[in-house]
């Protein structure tokens, strides 16, 4: 089946017929499917020659889910691609860019890193962080902030109940969240925003999505692709070695117990590196020296070289043995293949080479310049002046498509089921969801992440006093130094609600991240999203996806945002089960004037209103999976009441009326309230009557925030809505009074102490 090419070593010409299809997969570790290596095999055929395992190595990187979105692109088409928006996006390439302000863009990216997680946490988190900043140095845009969505199983599973090969959550979060806080830290850019969730069905399939923001002068953006014919590739960075080989066939299938065998597929990520790299890619593109730059992410070189050329019309030419490698006798195709970190592509006019390599040197990056732009849409590879890959670049990259039949999920009427019995004791009650891992103090996450490095986070994940901090929704950034314009960054979803309604969570996880915007005073601006999802091969998987991605359409059409950047990232499943349905989603927002921008500890003045109605709308709520309770009415979104409500509110951010605002979602208004009180500053609550005790407390409908008004602003703030109540007005202690005239007290060190503590004594 293989016969060695004449005069190299490790490359072989590889036999293709009907009956040994299946063998050559084997053989040569390839993930394509047989209806793929049938066309394969035509391909070749029409070309009268045999391949090499180069070529074959290159077309199952190309064709992979990862790279190709054979499965899900047919959804997306006629869902999310194309989407009209008043909002222009400038670009979506290996980054989404957006417009700042009249002199800059920003610069948004959104990408998984899951199945590499399951294997090694801190090495799969740590180069998920160094590919994202890639994603953004490439546009030349300068990294501002790191984004981290991160999605757990079962903290307090039994260890004898771990299904095999699997690693238990406690390990895997600390492993992961260690390798975002060594990386992004040493090479100093902040992360500043994120969430943390907890499921099941993530036990042996962790999500860790990773976002990036960054900040470019218009003149100063660049494309990935290649200037013109003749233009010199200069690979700079990191040398090449056999980790990440085949990192995204493996991204493109399912976990099981012999997944351990891929850990080669993990990339080992170096910030060390990476610092001086990014301060060398921007530098090069400030002086003019490029024509194109793009990273080397999933696919290396086998991918990039081919992308840079024929994205602008072209192909290329490469001498595979002029790459700097960490091993000696590197097979060609792993050479090829090879997803090592910290590595950079160049296209620069030949007059340039020297100076850039020049600056590459003083920088102390390897660069060397390894093959050149050829008019002809191909990809031509020499290794020791030997031929060893020649192949049609839009056959490579237009990869299968697969409209993969799907069944929509089986949605109950969403109507309310019988109610269960009313809690005898509420304040146990409250006191149990609060200390759920769930909606707990995030501090011992945060707390490890730089979020101030490069003095530009206006808004902290936290806020508050010293000892008082709480959760934010939004942070805020002031990414340029003599304006006080500002970027709001927030993530969420809730993979309760959307395991329970693909569609309508969905919906929700849009409008939360437009809640946690306007929250600080910010108006939406983009989205980003990474769709992450199980085994698309089965019908009710893939309808999950259609459902979703419907949603996403729906949602971002009310809205009139655009989506700028994200990934698919499908097969997250084990033996055990898929994930839940899972759109990560990070929105953007711009902010007029950051001195303007309020946070969400209550202060200590002012009266407590509530925008928005209370709906009995229990579907999927922390306070009915608490009771066992599986009801169908979950929350839902309506746009037309919603859009105006949050643009007054946003009008009262901005003219001086509001000092404290925080949304409500997972938990209800009781979690709200307790969240603002951990500032130090009670308040006293007075629930409506209008529906029943538990249900007011706890009822996660959208479309509604908790507002603290400043004196003297009362009638002025509650005729901007169509719903204002004031609720409540701040006290020592935190108590809710009920419509039974019942009255829940509690101190604020008491449900502080429960509050905080469950993360750290979990995993400090």
């Amino acid at each position: 089946m293989l016969e060695p090419v004449k005069n190299l070593k490790n490359v072989f010409y590889v036999n293709l017929d009907n009956s040994n299809l299946d063998e050559v997969v084997n053989t040569l570790g390839l993930g394509l499917l047989s209806d793929e290596m049938e066309n394969v095999k035509k391909y070749f055929d029409k070309e009268g020659r045999k391949p090499t395992d180069v070529e074959l190595q290159a077309i199952d990187q190309a064709w992979s889910e990862h790279c190709c979105y054979k499965s899900s692109k047919p959804v997306l088409e006629e869902t999310v691609f194309g989407l009209k928006s008043s909002k222009e996006v400038v670009a979506r390439e290996d980054a989404g860019i957006m417009e700042f302000d009249e002199e800059h863009f920003y610069a948004v990216g959104l990408e998984s890193h899951n199945h590499p997680s399951a294997l090694d946490p801190y090495g799969g988190s740590a180069t998920g962080i160094g590919g994202i900043l890639r994603d953004v140095v490439c546009m030349g845009a300068q990294p501002i902030a790191l984004v981290d969505p991160l999605f757990f199983g079962d903290l307090d599973l039994p260890r004898d109940k771990l299904p095999e090969g699997v690693k238990h959550p406690q390990y895997l979060m600390g492993g992961v969240v260690a390798g975002i806080r060594d990386y992004g830290n040493r090479v100093g850019i902040p992360t500043v925003a994120g969430q943390v969730a907890f499921h099941p069905k993530y036990t042996g399939n962790p999500l860790v999505n990773v976002g990036c923001i960054g900040i470019v002068k218009k003149d100063l953006m660049i494309h990935s692709r290649a200037g013109d014919v003749g233009d010199i590739y200069i690979l700079a960075g990191g040398k090449t070695g056999r980790d990440g080989i085949h990192g995204v066939t493996f991204a493109s299938r399912d976990l099981d117990a012999g997944s351990e065998d891929d850990i080669g597929a993990v990339q080992l990520g170096d910030p060390i590196t990476k610092e001086p790299l990014m301060h060398l890619c921007l530098e090069l593109n400030e002086l003019g020296l490029l024509t194109g730059m793009k990273d080397l992410g999933g696919g290396g070189l086998s991918c990039v070289v081919g992308e840079l050329a024929l994205d602008a019309g072209f192909g290329a030419r490469v001498d595979l043995d002029k790459v700097h490698l960490k091993l000696k006798n590197m097979a060609p195709w792993e050479i090829w293949v090879s997803e090592s970190q910290e590595r950079m592509m160049f296209t620069v006019k030949p007059e340039d080479v020297q100076t850039v390599l020049n600056r590459c040197d003083s920088w102390d990056v390897e660069a060397v310049a390894i093959g050149e732009v050829i008019k002809e849409k191909r990809n031509i590879v020499h290794f020791n002046s030997t031929e060893i890959l020649n192949l049609d670049l839009e056959f490579t990259t237009g990869g299968p498509v697969y409209n993969r039949p799907y069944v929509l999920p089986k949605i109950d009427n969403l109507e309310a089921v019988k109610l269960p019995d009313l809690p005898t004791d509420l304040s146990q009650t409250i006191k149990d969801i609060i200390s759920n891992p769930e909606v707990s103090s995030k501090d011992w996450v945060i707390r490890q992440y730089d979020h101030e490095v490069r003095g530009a986070t206006a808004i902290k994940p936290i806020q508050g006093g010293i000892g008082k901090e709480v959760h934010g929704d939004s942070s805020v950034l002031k990414p340029v130094e003599d304006s006080w314009k500002g970027l709001a960054l927030t993530a969420d979803i809730n993979p309760h609600l959307m395991e329970a309604n693909p569609y309508h969570g969905t919906m929700s996880a849009v409008e939360e991240i437009c809640r946690n915007l306007a929250s600080v005073g910010a108006r939406i601006d983009s989205l980003a999203d990474c769709l992450c999802f199980g085994n698309p091969q089965r019908p009710e998987i893939m309808g999950q996806f259609k459902s979703s991605c419907d949603a996403l359409r729906d949602s971002a059409t009310h809205i009139d945002v655009p989506y700028v950047s994200g990934n698919v990232s499908l097969y997250n499943e084990t033996a055990e089960g898929a994930i839940p349905p899972t759109p990560v989603l990070m929105g953007i927002g711009l902010v007029n004037d950051i001195r303007k921008c309020v946070t969400s500890d209550l202060k200590k003045e002012g009266s407590i209103w509530l925008i928005g109605n209370n709906k009995e709308q229990m579907g999927a709520s922390l306070y009915y999976r608490t009771l066992g309770i599986d009801c169908p009415n979950v929350p839902t979104t309506d746009f037309t009441s919603f859009n105006p409500r949050m643009e007054q509110l946003i009008q009262a951010i901005e003219c001086g009326e509001v000092s404290a605002c925080h949304d409500i979602s997972t938990g209800g208004i009781a979690l709200a309230m307790i969240e603002m009180c951990m500032s130090g500053v009670g308040a006293k609550i007075n629930l409506s009557g209008d529906m029943r005790s538990d249900l007011e407390l706890f009822n996660e409908s959208n479309g509604r925030w908790l507002v603290q008004v400043k004196p003297g602003f009362e009638e002025k703030f509650s005729k901007r809505f169509d719903f204002a109540k004031h609720i409540g007005d701040v006290d020592e202690e935190i108590s809710f009074m009920l419509n039974s005239e019942e009255e829940l007290c509690f101190s604020i060190e008491e449900l502080r102490k429960l509050w905080t503590e469950p993360l750290w004594n979990r995993l400090a």
